[in-house]
């Protein structure tokens, strides 16, 4: 990419992250209009703010796109362009959730830090134009060459955010001593179902992401084992949506179900993936065997020997899980083109 074109790219992104401030600041400032209200809690800027900037953060995310990756998909055929929309509306929610969330959180840790400050309509609508001017910033970035490695950073970022709101407005402060699944039980409980619901649409379309990466190296003679690679990340994205969808206080077996499925086929697309890999690259392979081991470790060590809860499990299974996700996509970055694949196959059941 020539210097013109780069220097062309940070100027849109700065009348992009001008524009969502004035946006979210005039808008906020509307909304707000009243008496003054708190940072955080019943009442407060808090919610109004976060779903300005979630939604800026959305249309700054599509004005990037549109600039940049307009006629991307033209060159493809249909089924394969249809993949790419659906790609780009995940991750438009995506970033609204991820934005909102983390307004959301802000919130709360301010809440906590300015006890008694109240805000009035102009002050809340500066500080929703702030929120807005960032995830509108961030977003606009991320529409210019959103990359597999950006989708897991964004998971990622997403799971943290989204857990500690719940975590900070848990009804029940003894959740921990059980399993992460008692933060979507009572009052507060829509954060960590609605995180769960969005991360597995951003499973998806890593997955989906991931697919795309591997056609680049290997192209249409790996065809159908891409297609498992892809179905199986999606059914792990769908799975882990199914979790937030069935809290375990309303539809216990089905919870517990899609919380037993989504372990079984995010361990299954990890194994399929490293297959499928063009080698398979040696440290892929070594990561997949010690993230697999330890996963059986960190299993034995919590539920015959009771050395620590479920919950410390779950955050170690998490934990591995990404690292692994880590180790993948930047060995998918080294191997894959940058440029974009379009496939010769017209359609999925071509031969």
């Amino acid at each position: 990419m020539d210097e013109g074109k780069r220097m062309l790219q940070e100027t849109r992104a700065i009348w992009a992250t001008a524009i969502s401030f004035l946006v979210g600041t005039v808008v906020g400032t509307i909304v707000l209009w009243g008496n003054p209200r708190p940072i955080a809690g019943d009442g407060s800027v808090g919610i109004p703010a976060a779903v300005i900037a979630g939604l800026v953060a959305a249309a700054s995310f599509v004005l990037s796109t549109f600039l940049h990756r307009r006629g991307e998909t033209k060159p493809m055929p249909r089924w394969q362009a249809i993949v790419s929309d659906v790609s780009a509306v995940a991750l438009t929610i995506a970033f609204a959730g991820v934005t909102a969330l983390g307004v959301l959180l802000a919130g709360e840790i301010l809440g906590v830090g300015l006890q008694g400050l109240e805000l009035p309509a102009i002050g809340g609508g500066l500080l929703t134009g702030v929120a807005a001017a960032v995830g509108g910033r961030l977003a606009f970035a991320a529409g210019v060459g959103l990359e597999t490695g950006d989708l897991a950073g964004l998971l990622f970022s997403y799971l943290v955010i989204g857990t500690l709101f719940a975590m900070l407005t848990a009804a029940d402060p003894d959740w921990w001593s059980l399993n992460f699944s008692q933060l979507g039980i009572g009052a507060g409980s829509w954060a960590f179902n609605g995180t769960l619901v969005v991360a597995g649409l951003l499973v998806a379309t890593v997955g989906a992401y991931i697919g795309r990466d591997l056609h680049r190296i290997r192209g249409d003679r790996a065809f159908r084992q891409i297609l498992w690679v892809v179905a199986l990340w999606a059914g792990a994205g769908i799975a882990l949506a199914c979790v937030g969808i069935f809290p375990i206080h309303r539809i216990v077996v089905a919870h517990n179900i899609a919380a037993f499925a989504t372990l079984a086929l995010f361990i299954a697309a990890a194994v399929v993936t490293t297959i499928v890999m063009p080698g398979p690259p040696k440290p892929l392979v070594f990561t997949t065997v010690v993230v697999g081991a330890s996963l059986v470790i960190a299993f034995v060590l919590c539920d015959p020997f009771r050395l620590y809860s479920l919950t410390v499990l779950e955050v170690i299974a998490v934990g591995l899980g990404l690292l692994w996700m880590t180790t993948l996509v930047r060995i998918l970055a080294v191997l894959s083109p940058e440029q974009s694949r379009p496939s010769a196959r017209p359609t999925l059941r071509n031969r």
